[in-house]
């Protein structure tokens, strides 16, 4: 009789749980990106151009601290970077130098060793300090260039096409400081969306990168999508006996992500 029923419970089981996978497995959508960006050094809010829900672009500014200290360092690092009256002179000292120096040798019975001997050392001299000057002159354009990466850090950039999710939690204000690293915006892409989905090991044998599958989207804008399969997990999951494999869908319809859907793989012969 416990035989029985234990094949009779079995057989239940077989009936709830098998249509399941038959029908679909169940997963949910999530971002393709999903983006948080902070200041790497602390400041004082300047300017804030989007707001939350907002569309942006690649490189688009989201929010501005304010670098007016900076930008006055920048101008007078670009005047250094491009003064060039220290390597004119040491140029023209040079040029004195080899004269002179040219000059003493054309009559050596007229001057003494000595005097020989110190033209060529300031000819030497001399381009030495040109040397220097054209140094301190690269130098002071790799300031400029320094100087102007801070001033870039000083402004979050979008890194992806998006939507913005979040600006520091709820709101943030133009005059309102910031800590370093602290969450400022959350920018996320939800075309294309990605689904992981926990596919029973049974049912990987034919699974491979750019396989089809069909989502089923649910009410109440129920729609059917073919996706793709861009990622399948190197190992299982012992426990339950699936493995992860990632589908990527088109979301043309900004669709929010976090639906639950239903993901099939058709065979070749359906």
């Amino acid at each position: 009789m416990n035989i029985n029923k234990i094949s009779f419970s079995l057989a239940i089981c077989n009936l709830v749980f098998a249509p399941v996978f038959a029908s679909g497995i169940t997963a949910f959508t999530k971002p393709s990106a999903d983006v948080t960006l902070s200041f790497i050094q602390p400041g004082r809010i300047q300017k804030i151009n989007y707001r939350k829900g907002d569309s942006v672009k690649v490189g688009d500014v989201l929010v501005q601290l304010d670098d007016s200290v900076e930008q006055v360092r920048l101008a007078q690092l670009e005047a250094e970077s491009k003064d060039k009256t220290q390597i004119e002179a040491s140029e023209a000292k040079l040029a004195q130098s080899r004269v002179d120096l040219e000059e003493r040798e054309k009559i050596p019975k007229a001057v003494t060793p000595l005097e020989l001997e110190y033209a060529r050392l300031n000819l030497k001299i001399a381009e030495l300090t040109l040397r220097m000057a054209i140094f301190q002159n690269e130098q002071a354009q790799r300031k400029y260039e320094e100087a102007k990466l801070q001033i870039e850090r000083m402004r979050l950039k979008s890194p992806i096409d998006g939507k913005i999710e979040a600006i520091k939690g709820i709101e943030i204000e133009t005059g309102e400081s910031v800590n370093a690293l602290e969450d400022v915006v959350r920018v996320v892409r939800i075309d294309p969306l990605w689904i992981d989905v926990e596919v029973p090991l049974d049912q990987t044998t034919n699974l491979k990168y750019g396989r089809k599958a069909v989502v089923e989207f649910p009410d109440p804008k129920s729609m059917s999508i073919e996706g793709t399969v861009i990622y399948i997990a190197a190992v299982a999951d012992a426990a339950s006996d699936t493995l992860n494999v990632c589908v990527q869908v088109p979301n043309s319809t900004n669709r929010p992500a976090g639906e639950h859907v239903t993901v099939t793989f058709p065979t070749s012969s359906e």
